[in-house]
């Protein structure tokens, strides 16, 4: 609620249904679920700001056919405004915002989002995501894509694998011990995901490009301490063909792989997460990303829920539903099917859309409106402080490469 509404205006109450999935994700993984949604907006001091995010990048637009969200996160994106529009004549980039909302206003929204995708802009048409899974397993040969204990996640078994025979009171709890887990994500989601799953007792490497790091070391430190404590860092040049070598060597000993890039971008490196969970002891591989590995569309948290139909509507129309709510919402999601994984045994390509899971949690109160209260007073968004800050760039190299049993450069 706190982060949900128009600035001037009381905060707006969800629907009981949405309420309702995101507690059950919480009792599923045994944390506060509502609490983890609103972390980033504690740390950075943000607040509710109708159809502007909370971040402030991102903006509801009205198309002639339906509400249409542009984020504008990356400098690339801005850039990008004049090609997409098609753009004649002069506009503020530093402003770009006047000049969008008026060439939106008479275009369909679907075109706008075809035309944008091309140029890799994270946009999408509100409630465009479907609510059900597509059936689209990874691969053809020997692959079976199943319902993975009931959460909104794509789930192709790739190979046998026995399950974990481990004592295990709830999700994570006791399952994870002494597991390997290989983060290759950023931002919010993906490191999320392998938080919870240092949280259950894995052992989590976090591993970046030296010359493109994690995005988020940048931004607000107490939310990066947040996320990575407890987690090795490792750095490597993945443009050089030794630093790609070494990435391969710590997949082929990990049990747990998260990732959150698209499937061309790994390929690229020399890495197909099939041929890992094929040929190595990884048991589940876990990707995230805005719609899917079928798609390569780029998103962030707030325009992918959007797309997945998670927005709370008032009489003025749609609004911001708390903070990228899909990336904390992905990495819980992400964390649950991984237990489920383990417990399943075999080995498991786990497809995590954000946009799928905001589809989810909004579910039969998709596009619902939302209500007023001025009775009801918002919790504060709070950020509990981390045990240990997050590990500088790299600063573990030589240890994970000791503890491990791999060279690293």
């Amino acid at each position: 609620m706190a982060l949900t509404g128009r600035r001037d205006q009381p905060a707006l109450v969800p629907p009981d249904g949405i309420v309702a999935r995101i507690l059950d994700l919480g009792r599923r993984l045994q944390v506060d679920s509502l609490g983890l949604l609103a972390e980033r907006a504690a740390a950075a001091g943000l607040t509710r700001q109708g159809p502007w995010s909370c971040g402030g990048s991102a903006l509801l637009l009205a198309t002639a056919d339906g509400w249409l969200v542009v984020n504008l996160a990356r400098d690339d994106d801005r850039a990008s405004v004049p090609a997409w529009l098609e753009l004649d004549g002069a506009w503020d980039p530093e402003d770009p915002w006047p000049t969008i909302s008026q060439q939106v206003s008479g275009r369909s929204a679907s075109d706008l989002v075809a035309r944008g995708a091309l140029l890799g802009l994270p946009i999408a048409r509100l409630g465009e995501a479907p609510a059900e899974l597509p059936d689209s397993p990874d691969r053809e040969a020997d692959r079976e894509a199943i319902e993975l204990a009931g959460l909104p996640v794509g789930a192709t078994r790739i190979g046998p694998a026995a399950p974990l025979d481990r004592p295990h009171d709830g999700v994570l709890d006791g399952l994870l011990d002494g597991l390997l887990v290989v983060d290759l994500s950023s931002l919010w989601a993906g490191p999320l995901c392998s938080r919870l799953l240092t949280d259950g007792g894995a052992r989590v490497v976090k591993v970046e490009s030296t010359s493109r790091p994690d995005g988020a070391r940048r931004g607000v430190a107490a939310f990066f301490d947040r996320l990575q404590a407890g987690k090795r860092s490792v750095g490597l040049d993945l443009a050089t063909e030794e630093g790609c070598v070494a990435l391969r060597r710590l997949l082929d000993v990990a049990d747990v792989v998260v990732e959150a890039s698209r499937p061309r971008a790994l390929r690229g490196l020399g890495i197909d997460a099939t041929d890992v969970l094929a040929d190595g002891r990884c048991r589940a591989w876990v990707s995230i990303t805005g719609f899917g590995r079928r798609s390569d569309r780029v998103a962030f948290g707030d325009d992918a829920a959007v797309a997945g139909g998670l927005v709370a509507f008032d009489e003025q129309g749609p609004c911001f539903a708390a903070d990228a709510i899909a990336d904390p919402l992905a990495g819980m999601v992400a964390a649950a099917a991984v237990d489920a994984a383990l417990t399943a045994g075999g080995r498991w390509l786990l497809d995590v859309s954000m946009a799928a899971v905001a589809a989810h949690v909004a579910g039969a109160d998709r596009l619902a409106p939302w209500r007023s209260d001025e009775r009801l007073t918002p919790r504060a968004p709070r950020l509990d402080p981390p045990l240990d800050p997050a590990r500088s760039l790299g600063a573990d190299n030589d240890l994970v490469a000791a503890e491990l049993g791999v060279q690293l450069p």
